[in-house]
This record gives structure tokens, C-alpha cells and sequence, in this order.
């Protein structure tokens, strides 16, 4: 094989030597560049999904396979992991902290749960928490309802604090919308789930209170918690500053995420690789196909 300059003055034997590579070796690279990628369709499938929701690309391994199996695709999941892993795809989640504090002088339900959040069918076992984000205007509080069943996100209120209030709006919220009476509702326990408030609604909507053991062990309600992160890895680490947008659109971005993003597109691995819309759309399917 001739050896040929580089165009830098030395000679392919001299890098070669240089770097320690054979000239075979270095032939192999330069007739691999040109071929096309092999797995070149796959990989502008799964660069479709990341741009269908700019969250997506907080794809990982299981919900890039996922909505790629929702597509049609038929590619082995260790060559799905191959193409994200050689073209940086693949995402580390965040966990960002808990918020409300125990009210350790309250009266306390029973733990009903007990850490088992799985349910046969919508609106059996919900779980509610808040959040907070930084905004322009001081500090924007969330309280979120999730179903148990499927992960949607049934009820949401915002404010620019955390009184009781703000957790019977989203209780209000879940059941105008969905109807949830009869349900299992678990949170922490915060003083505001434990206020008589609170109690009140949760007695007139007919909605079975549930809370978290004695001394606020926070896996029980690990659930909700981890609907706070993916939400907050997904939408705003490394992606907003919402301490310097005001609190309206911040409210904005938190709406569209939940109930438009996470509720009808977002692909969830553990519902079965689907959005929460369609595993409920098929539930109820079902239960008329066999009525």
C-alpha cells in the first residue's frame, strides 16, 4: 500500500507510528466514514420522537424503546440501547427534595397503601403532593392528584403559597374532572392534609383519606414524589431559569406540561409504554367490549 502525505507535512506511516495505529487499522476507519450508518433509519426515528415534545429528549433506554414500539419499530432492544448510547442519547434523572413538613400533633389516618401503588382500574389509589418553583415573582407552589392506575395527572392547583386552600382546589379539581369519589386519596402528612379543611372535603366528596406512616417516611409516598422529578428533569433542569420568568408563565409551562405533555403523549414504561390517555381509553374499551 502506497504511502501517501496527510497533508500536514508527515507522512500516514509517521502518524501512524504516532498514535500508535496501524495503517490498516487507519484504512478501515476512513472506508467506515463513508459507508452510511447502518442503523441510520432507526436512529432519525428515535431523533422524530426527541422533537415531537422538546421533554422527550429526557427519553432513556426503556421509554425511547417504548415509543419506538408504539411506531411500528422491530429493532432488538440491545440495538435500540446501541444507537442512543453511541450517539449520546441516553439521560441521568435528577431527584429534587421534599416540601411540606409533618404535623406531628394532628391526627393521623392509617397508612392504607403501604407502598403499593398498583390498581386495577382508574380512580382506586390516588396520591398527592406539592411542589414549588422560583419564579420572578417569589415562589410559584404546586399540588398535583395522580392516579395509581395509569400516573395521569387528574387535579392541579398553583398559587403563590401553600395554605390549605391549595390542596383542596386540587382535590376539587380531581373529582369535577374525573369523579372521584370512593377513591383512596394518600399524601404525606403535612399540615395541610391534616387540616379540618382538608377532612371536610375529603368527607363530602366520599374520598377514603390515606397518609404516610409515623415519622414521615418519604417512600411512602415515593409515587407522588417521583412525578415531581421526572417533572422537574423533563421540563426545567438545565433547561429553564424559572426564577427569572414571571410566575404566569411559569404556571403556563407547568399546565401544558402536565395536562397536555404528560397525561396524552408522554410515553410511561411503567403504565406499558404507553401515554396515561391511552391506557385509560383502552380500560374503558374494555369494559365495553364485555358489557
Amino acid at each position: 500500500m502506497q504511502d501517501v502525505t496527510s497533508g500536514t507535512g508527515y507522512s500516514i506511516s509517521e502518524l501512524c507510528r504516532l498514535m500508535k495505529v496501524s495503517r490498516q487499522g487507519y484504512y478501515q476507519y476512513l472506508e467506515g466514514k463513508q459507508r452510511p450508518e447502518k442503523h441510520a433509519e432507526l436512529l432519525a426515528e428515535i431523533q422524530a420522537i426527541l422533537d415531537e415534545d422538546e421533554e422527550n429528549d429526557s427519553y432513556g433506554r426503556k421509554r425511547m424503546i417504548d415509543a419506538l414500539r408504539l411506531k411500528g419499530r422491530t429493532e432488538s432492544d440491545s440495538t435500540i440501547y446501541r444507537v442512543l448510547r453511541g450517539h449520546g442519547l441516553l439521560q441521568k434523572p435528577r431527584t429534587p427534595r421534599g416540601l411540606t413538613v409533618a404535623d406531628k400533633a394532628a391526627h393521623k389516618n392509617d397508612n392504607l397503601l403501604r407502598r403499593d401503588f398498583t390498581a386495577q382500574a382508574p380512580c382506586e389509589k390516588l396520591v398527592s403532593d406539592i411542589t414549588q418553583l422560583p419564579t420572578a415573582d417569589g415562589n410559584l407552589y404546586i399540588s398535583g392528584v395522580f392516579d395509581c392506575f395509569d400516573n395521569a395527572c387528574l387535579g392541579l392547583s398553583m398559587d403563590d403559597n401553600m395554605k390549605t386552600s391549595l390542596v383542596v382546589q386540587s382535590l376539587l379539581s380531581a373529582h369535577n374532572l374525573y369523579g372521584i369519589t370512593g377513591a383512596i386519596f394518600h399524601t404525606d402528612r403535612g399540615s395541610q392534609y391534616t387540616s379540618a379543611d382538608f377532612r371536610a372535603s375529603l368527607q363530602e366528596l366520599g374520598v377514603v383519606q390515606s397518609m404516610n406512616s409515623d415519622g414521615g417516611r418519604c417512600h411512602d409516598n415515593a409515587k407522588c414524589e417521583s412525578m415531581w422529578a421526572r417533572f422537574k428533569t423533563e421540563a426545567i433542569y438545565g433547561r429553564r431559569n424559572t426564577a427569572r420568568m414571571p410566575m404566569e408563565q411559569v404556571k403556563s409551562l407547568v399546565f401544558r406540561y402536565f395536562i397536555g405533555y404528560w397525561n396524552n403523549r408522554r410515553i410511561c414504561h411503567a403504565i406499558g409504554g404507553v401515554p396515561p390517555a391511552l391506557k385509560r381509553q383502552r380500560y374503558y374499551d374494555a369494559q365495553l367490549a364485555v358489557a
